[in-house]
C-alpha cells in the first residue's frame, strides 16, 4: 500500500510564495523520481517539474526562476517551493512519484488526491 500524500496548498495574492509537500508511505523499496504536476480548469495535466534521487531537476518554461523542486531521500518526501506566484498558476498540483514496492518486481507510477492552489490578482 503505497500512498502520496500531499499538503500545502492554499489562496496566495500576486507574487506571494507557498510550499508544497508530498510525502510517500507504504512498504517501499525504492522512489525515482519524483515530480509535481497541475492541472487548470478546462486544460489538460501539465509538467510542472520533476526530480531524481540523484537531484537532476528539469521545469517547465513558464515556472523556471520561480520554483524549486527538492526532496529528502530519507523521508521519501518531495516539496516544491513555489515564489512569485501568478494568476496563471491557479491549478490542481499533483504529487507524482515512481515507486518499487518491496513485494513488487516492477516499478509503478503513484498519484496524490491534488492541492488546491489559487493565486489572485
Amino acid at each position: 500500500q503505497v500512498q502520496l500524500v500531499e499538503s500545502g496548498g492554499g489562496s496566495v495574492q500576486f507574487g506571494g510564495s507557498l510550499r508544497l509537500s508530498c510525502a510517500a508511505s507504504g512498504s517501499i523499496f525504492s522512489v525515482d523520481p519524483m515530480g509535481w504536476y497541475r492541472q487548470a480548469p478546462g486544460k489538460e495535466r501539465e509538467l510542472v517539474a520533476t526530480i531524481t534521487s540523484n537531484g537532476i531537476t528539469n521545469y517547465a518554461d513558464s515556472d523556471k526562476g520561480r520554483f524549486t523542486i527538492s526532496r529528502d531521500n530519507a523521508k521519501n518526501t518531495v516539496y516544491l517551493q513555489m515564489n512569485s506566484l501568478k494568476p496563471e498558476d491557479t491549478a490542481v498540483y499533483y504529487c507524482n512519484a515512481v515507486v518499487k514496492a518491496t513485494i513488487a518486481t516492477t516499478w509503478r507510477r503513484y498519484w496524490g488526491q491534488g492541492t488546491q492552489v489559487t493565486v489572485s490578482s
